[in-house]
């Protein structure tokens, strides 16, 4: 399996994210966690949803707008859709038991200096190396 990286798309995509970060958390006082602004707009957690819709609004329609326009922006997902959902429900522990996302550790709480961001960030991104290696390698995907 071969991956395409694209340094001038990562560097934009890497520019607006902190933006957004920091736009965010200069004009409201939030962190930019995904899954907290996601979980905040559901019950029973609903609150303060005004931004948070309009931020989950952006992160999805952007992409959609620029397919659109003809931006490329597709992307090949070579595992199942079993494989995706549980994915996504160890992910969904991951979040609940590390009290953050990638999103809010890694890119708000390393930039705040949070030890506990920071460590939460080298767990996961320790555990991302060991599953790509174990899948790639030993498993043979």
């Amino acid at each position: 399996m071969e991956t395409e990286f694209t340094p001038v798309a990562a560097l934009i995509g890497g520019v607006l994210i902190g933006l957004s970060a920091v736009m965010l958390m200069a004009l409201l006082g939030r962190i930019a966690g995904m899954t907290m602004i996601l979980a905040g707009v559901l019950p029973p957690y609903a609150n303060d949803n005004l931004w948070r819709l309009v931020f989950l609004a952006g992160s999805i329609s952007a992409p959609l707008i620029l397919g659109v326009i003809g931006v490329e922006t597709g992307f090949a997902v070579p595992v199942s859709k079993a494989a995706l959902i549980v994915g996504g429900l160890i992910v969904g522990v991951g979040v609940t038991y590390g009290n953050g996302c990638t999103s809010g550790h890694g890119v708000c709480g390393i930039a705040r200096l949070s030890k506990r961001s920071i460590v939460a960030t080298a767990t996961f991104m320790a555990a991302s190396f060991v599953t790509v290696y174990v899948v790639r390698h030993v498993v043979g995907g």
